[in-house]
């Protein structure tokens, strides 16, 4: 009996453990099918598709995703080619850029070129590349290249400075990462297929380099290592950085539609700045303010020189040409005026000009700060204060004249009227209303009368007349009126009396007559 009993013990047992394996074995090959189907369904999913499954603040610092495709094929081929690239390109690019850095010369030199210039023996190395459909179109193909250098060129400048001192400066450490643009357009039905390259600088990551006096130190000229780094960024910004671009003809032909074109007016007014940092040991700074789009020098605004102040008013308009307010800035520097020597950089500030809204002035308050590109340190350098109005060309006649009684003026903007006066030429119409809208109003002032005045002549009178005198120290009006009593009465309007101080002065003039007691 126990015998059978455990032989049907045993048996269930058995089918049980084959029964339990059958099961974990479907369960389990269920599992790896549901799986292969998962890792197939990755496998074939894009970029895009991870990137809307997964929001961006998940995925960790180091992955990134990128449109631009590999060129290690390109970079291998260039290592070899590269010190016959060298000797080629350094007299052609010698030759091409000492007029580029005369044109942004800084006013401490009296000329600046190259002594010695090699790209070395490091090849830069290409880190990607794109096309960009939607600026291609149809008739033309737009590809961006993006560029990695840190090479270890041989460039020695010969400078020249207005006191007589000539230094040979080397430029070293160059760090630059960027990305460039090729523009291949029109489209022809001739080999190659495109009639003209353009090229630009469409972004500049980084740009680093160290300058070095040989057989001495660049700091033994006040200011001069600043001015020629300024020099160099400038050239490299204006010359080439988009949208500046310029155009190769592959076949004959007029290019001029490819040219960077004007497309408006920037109006600025340079209020003022307030809390400067002092760069003087005695007394305080001088500054003065330069403010440009693009740094030519015939593009390039200076402030006047206000003495011994930290908190300076200017009150001065400038206007600029706008050729692409997408990706233009607005740019001041304020210096401390140091004479003959170099001026001191105080701080700068940048605004985007694709953050204006046409025909419509924005008041802005612009921290300054030591470097645009690089803000290593926090402390505070002052603020600069900026009335900005951009007009795009054949905007004017959308314009209202804020001094006609039935506009109603508010606080946030004025404008003025676009219309043409009978007889006035359009264009000092244009310029006039502009420089209206950032005057925005009129200060009424109304002398009512003077009282307990001295008496500075022989007879024991005086002869009042009135001089008003803003904050920047010009003549606004002369009230010549000579009354016996020291009472007079007249009204006249100041322009450009936003804000500040009015001053006051009584002054006296002997007369050559006489009085009745």
């Amino acid at each position: 009996m126990s015998f059978f009993f455990g032989f049907f013990v045993g048996v269930s047992i058995g089918i049980g453990l084959i029964v339990a394996l059958a099961r974990y074995e479907s369960v389990r090959s269920a599992r790896r099918s549901a799986l292969a189907k998962t890792v197939a369904a990755f496998a074939r999913m894009t970029v895009q598709d991870s990137r809307k499954i997964l929001p961006a603040e998940f995925y960790p610092s180091w992955v990134v995703f990128s449109n631009r495709q590999k060129l290690n094929w390109l970079n291998h081929q260039l290592d070899k080619i590269w010190p016959y690239v060298d000797a080629a390109a350094s007299e052609l690019i010698k030759n091409n850029v000492e007029p580029i850095l005369e044109e942004y010369r800084p006013a401490i030199l009296s000329s600046l070129k190259f002594s010695k210039l090699t790209l070395g023996t490091v090849a830069p190395q290409f880190t990607g590349i794109s096309i960009v459909e939607e600026e291609s179109g149809s008739g033309g193909v737009t590809m961006e290249l993006e560029m990695q250098w840190d090479g270890n060129p041989n460039i020695v400048l010969d400078i020249n400075t207005r006191v007589g001192v000539a230094l040979p400066i080397q430029v070293k450490d160059i760090g630059f990462t960027g990305v460039f643009r090729l523009i291949f357009k029109p489209l022809v039905p001739e080999f190659p297929g495109f009639a003209a390259i353009s090229y630009s600088l469409r972004e500049k990551k980084q740009l680093d380099f160290r300058l070095k006096v040989i057989g001495g130190e660049i700091s033994s000229i006040p200011g001069l290592s600043d001015a020629i780094e300024e020099t160099i960024k400038d050239a490299i910004e204006d010359s080439i950085t988009w949208p500046v671009r310029k155009i190769v003809p592959i076949l004959p032909g007029d290019y001029d539609d490819l040219e960077l074109k004007p497309e408006g007016i920037l109006d600025v007014k340079l209020v003022q700045a307030k809390e400067l940092s002092n760069k003087d040991v005695i007394g305080k700074s001088d500054p003065f303010a330069v403010v440009f789009i693009r740094p030519l020098r015939d593009r390039t605004k200076t402030s006047k020189v206000i003495n011994n102040q930290l908190n300076p008013i200017w009150n001065e308009h400038f206007e600029f040409v706008v050729e692409d307010a997408s990706t233009q800035h607005l740019t001041v520097r304020v210096f401390d005026d140091e004479g003959i020597s170099a001026a001191e950089l105080i701080g700068c500030a940048q605004v985007a000009l694709k953050d204006l809204e046409p025909g419509k002035v924005k008041d802005v308050w612009l921290k300054l700060v030591k470097d645009l590109n690089i803000q290593r340190d926090n402390k505070y350098r002052g603020e600069v204060h900026l009335e900005l109005l951009y007009v795009p060309y054949g905007m004017d006649s959308s314009l209202k004249n804020p001094f006609n009684p039935d506009f109603q003026l508010t606080t946030l903007e004025k404008t003025i009227k676009g219309g043409n006066e009978a007889g006035e030429e359009p264009s000092l119409a244009s310029a006039a209303s502009r420089k209206n809208v950032i005057v925005r109003g009129v200060l009424s002032v109304n002398v009512v009368a003077a009282e307990d005045l001295p008496a500075v002549d022989v007879m024991g009178k005086a002869d009042p007349y009135v001089v008003l005198i803003d904050k920047i120290g010009r003549v606004i009006m002369t009230l010549t009126r000579v009354l016996m009593e020291g009472e007079f009465q007249d009204s006249f309007p100041v322009d450009g009396a936003k804000s500040g101080k009015l001053f006051l002065h009584l002054k006296w003039t002997p007369q050559l007559k006489f009085r009745d007691p």
